[in-house]
């Protein structure tokens, strides 16, 4: 075995030195196989060049994750044989859309990555939703970061890479993290089509597997919302670990007092939500959680009317959603002089400097 450092043109970028067992942290060597091995004896396969360091001993916050794992082990029936090259065992998606993407991958004549196309309203939300199987461009948002050269970035949830590609786009140099072995290799198809460079790593928001003091910058949109409170305050507590002193993070949440939220809410009796359901937070709430986690914290607004409105995306939208997307947008321009507006927006981003 060797260590990471030793390989300075590994598979695993310039990321060599951040990666860490996500179980003990302790560091990692490469196998003569090619797994990962920690200090402890922890193994971690590594498929295609990406490492994969889900762990498996933990309840999972989505089921893929267990598919992304048993793909990567090479376990019995764990390969889905009609496109192998395409992991669409671990996409989460249904037996149709997988038969979609199966078609949509045997023609020239598609313009984006078939995976990209059948998960983009899984990704970017219920306003997508016409666009499954159709998409013609890839709805690349602009992200609410400043321009950077050489900062470092994680991107925890990033799927198929759209807020990755958006990053680097910025002159970040960054990390994306997903449990979906699938929708990786999906964005880094893109990011060699792109010409950027990007690292991809399968694992889980809870557990990162990365150093302490890794990353200038860590982003998440529409991902943490959708675990346990529990579970979102760890991946603050992680977030605030790995970044760097002076480190920022920027990471989108819904408001339960939205105008959507709360009729979302009233349809479940306002239960809590199970599963991979969204689990709604007040600002207030908000605040708290990422100042006892990372450090002092604000919120901006996102959108109102929904979670994953975008108005770069526009364009693509029905008319009826555009009008949508540009009251939201007008209202989002009044909360910086109206600042209470924040307080009924279904989508908000939380920014906090990690304190030395």
């Amino acid at each position: 075995m060797a260590d990471l450092h030793e390989f300075p043109h590994s598979p695993f970028g310039m990321r060599n030195t951040m990666l860490s067992c996500p179980k003990d942290l302790t560091g990692l060597t490469l196998g003569y196989d090619g797994a990962l091995l920690c200090e402890r004896g922890h193994r971690y396969p590594v498929i295609d060049g990406v490492p994969v360091l889900l762990r498996d001993d933990i309840d999972l916050t989505i089921d893929l994750a267990r598919a992304s794992m048993s793909r990567a082990r090479d376990e019995p029936g764990s390969i889905d044989e009609r496109r192998a090259d395409l992991y669409l065992e671990s996409l989460g998606i249904s037996e149709a859309e997988k038969n979609m993407l199966v078609a949509l991958s045997g023609t020239d004549s598609r313009k984006v990555d078939p995976v990209i196309s059948v998960l983009v309203a899984a990704t970017n939300g219920i306003a997508y939703k016409h666009l499954v199987g159709n998409l013609s461009e890839l709805p690349i948002p602009h992200i609410r970061l400043p321009q950077a050269t050489g900062k470092v970035m994680l991107d925890i949830g990033c799927s198929w890479g759209r807020w990755s590609i958006a990053a680097a786009r910025k002159g970040y140099r960054v990390v994306g993290i997903d449990p979906s072995l699938g929708a990786i290799m999906a964005a880094k198809r893109l990011a060699k089509q792109l010409g950027l460079t990007i690292d991809y790593i399968c694992a889980d928001a809870r557990h990162l597997p990365f150093r302490d003091n890794s990353f200038d910058t860590v982003f998440s949109y529409s991902v943490i919302q959708h675990f346990s409170k529990d579970a979102a305050t760890q991946t603050f507590t992680e977030t605030g670990r790995v970044l760097k002193a002076s480190g920022n993070c920027l990471i989108q949440m819904p408001n339960y007092l939205g105008i959507r939220n709360l009729n979302q809410l009233f349809r479940r009796n306002f239960a809590e939500g199970t599963g991979f359901e969204v689990r709604y937070w007040g600002i207030k709430e908000l605040q708290n959680a990422f100042e006892r986690c990372i450090g002092p914290a604000k919120i901006s607004v996102h959108c109102y009317f929904g979670l994953g409105l975008e108005p770069t995306d526009s364009h693509l939208m029905p008319h009826r959603v555009r009008w949508v997307l540009a009251i939201s947008e007008s209202l989002r321009r009044l909360s910086t002089k109206l600042p209470w507006l924040a307080n009924v927006a279904d989508s908000v981003y939380v920014s906090a400097v990690k304190q030395a």
